[in-house]
């Protein structure tokens, strides 16, 4: 573990090297690169350089208790008893911060909520959702946009937002699969729980991705606006449908005014959708290695359990079940999302010492 600590230390300082030409500033691509995997690594470097002088203070603190002056004596005693307590700890988090990163952790991503099972029920949880995603956002500091936008009388059938800020990825993309709700319904007269359950894809974004969409594959076609929508929605062709021939998949959008608008919309949610299928088939293959991790699962898999009555969160995925209900669909989804960073992280150390 210590020889890679030590070549993570050292291609750190060769980073920060880097960084230090003036010149590095005018290659953008080159600049995010290097920018990106020097922060990459400096919780590891930070880290390690305070095991190093806590293990230097324990070693000094050895040798003065060889020292015949018994203040001396006591004072190291005092330092190992505040120092070596901490090492295991250290050395725990260290090997945590060494485990295999996802590449894509650092990117911005989509997020589409579609209302399923339940009726009415389902676009009411969908927008409880939604707003659930939005206040999590702006806890952390996140950045939400709409992209697009399909409501009824009673909620939203369909959204697809973008979520941009530190490191996105890492914390939504355990968000994805099938979300079930049991509650009384405001629709509900007589007072009978019912469930319902919505569906969740969360796609990295591809915007600073290698990867890049071809055009020459996508069918672009402009109509009319249909629906309601203010006074230039039906008497312009601003709508946009985009369709990717090689896979199939579809993206139709019609929330601004501007047909251009529209277009670039439908290309950056058409982009992320063909990507997460890559993805999503690109898991599938590895599925056997990856045993307990989760993160990019199966979009059809029932991940999660919101019940009302008892005030109860239950992520089948591992098992956790909380009775913090009220907070976490008010935002507070941290205690969820850390609790499955955690399991990912002991199936790592697991799988690395198989």
């Amino acid at each position: 573990m210590f020889d890679k600590l030590d070549s993570v230390v050292q291609r750190f300082e060769v980073l920060t090297e880097k960084m230090a030409d003036p010149t590095l500033y005018e290659r953008q691509t080159e600049f995010k690169q290097i920018s990106e995997e020097r922060s990459n690594l400096e919780d590891v470097v930070v880290a390690y350089k305070k095991y190093k002088q806590i293990k230097e203070d324990i070693a000094e603190a050895k040798e003065m208790l060889k020292e015949s002056d018994p203040d001396m004596k006591e004072m190291a005693k005092e330092v190992l008893d505040e120092n070596e307590p901490l090492i295991p700890d250290l050395e725990e988090e260290l090997k945590l911060l060494l485990l295999p990163k996802d590449p894509l952790d650092n990117k911005n991503c989509m997020v589409e909520i579609r209302a399923g099972a339940g009726g009415d029920e389902a676009s009411i949880f969908s927008a409880d959702v939604l707003r659930m995603y939005q206040n999590y956002a702006r806890a952390l500091g996140w950045k939400v946009e709409i992209e697009s936008l399909s409501e009824n009388d009673e909620g939203i059938k369909e959204v697809i937002f973008s979520i941009s800020g530190e490191k996105v990825y890492s914390k939504m993309k355990y968000e994805s699969g099938v979300h079930r709700v049991q509650r009384v319904p405001k629709t509900e007269s007589q007072g009978r729980v019912h469930t319902s359950t919505i569906t969740v894809a969360v796609m990295p974004e591809t915007d600073d991705l290698e990867w890049e969409l071809d055009m020459n594959d996508v069918r672009v076609e402009v109509m009319r606006a249909s629906g309601s929508g203010g006074q230039h929605v039906n008497t312009t062709d601003s709508a946009v449908r985009m369709t990717h021939i090689p896979t199939g998949i579809a993206v139709y959008n019609q929330d601004q005014k501007s047909q251009l608008k529209n277009k670039e919309k439908a290309k950056k949610i058409l982009a992320a959708r063909i990507f997460d299928k890559m993805l999503q088939e690109k898991n599938a293959e590895e599925a056997a290695e990856r045993k307990g991790l989760i993160g990019t699962g199966d979009r059809s898999e029932r991940i999660r359990t919101y019940n009302f009555p008892q005030g109860r969160l239950t992520d089948h995925r591992i098992g956790l079940t909380l009775y913090s209900l009220d907070k976490i669909i008010e935002g507070d989804l941290a205690p969820v999302i850390d609790a499955l960073i955690a399991h990912n992280q002991a199936e790592l150390l697991k799988g690395q010492e198989e």
